[in-house]
């Protein structure tokens, strides 16, 4: 009986998804914005970084939820662990390349010198603007 609760932890703690903070950025080649003017990349980093924040706060959520149903299932109430949502998803795989597309439009923006100052916040400074 140990065995299997044992066994059904850590297939259950496997499925949980994973915090925003712990999702790499997907690597992306700056030279996907090489004809892209200053402007354009301000522009492009400033859709992108709202992306990673809406993303963020989503994916936020969902390793919250699984979080407390992993918590209800192991103390309370064993079948609410069945409603974990099963690991990263897509939206996951889109955090992960957008967090890349921003850092190459960071990139890009010094490699032609584009003013510094004028580039909007990065996804990572809106959350903590967000979540201050």
């Amino acid at each position: 009986m140990k065995k299997t609760l044992a066994a059904l932890v850590l297939i259950t703690a496997s499925a949980c998804a994973s915090p925003p903070s712990r999702i790499a950025a997907s690597y992306v080649s700056p030279l996907k914005y090489k004809d892209y003017t200053c402007d354009q990349i301000i522009m492009e980093m400033d859709h992108v970084g709202h992306r990673v924040t809406e993303l963020y706060h989503s994916l936020k959520k969902t390793a919250n939820n699984d979080k407390a149903a992993m918590g209800v299932g192991m103390i309370l109430f064993f079948p609410a662990l069945f409603m974990l949502e099963g690991g990263d998803g897509p939206e996951a795989a889109e955090y992960a390349r957008m967090k890349g597309e921003y850092e190459a439009l960071r990139q890009q923006a010094v490699m032609k010198n584009c003013n510094l100052e004028a580039l909007p916040p990065s996804p990572d400074e809106l959350i903590d603007r967000i979540e201050d």
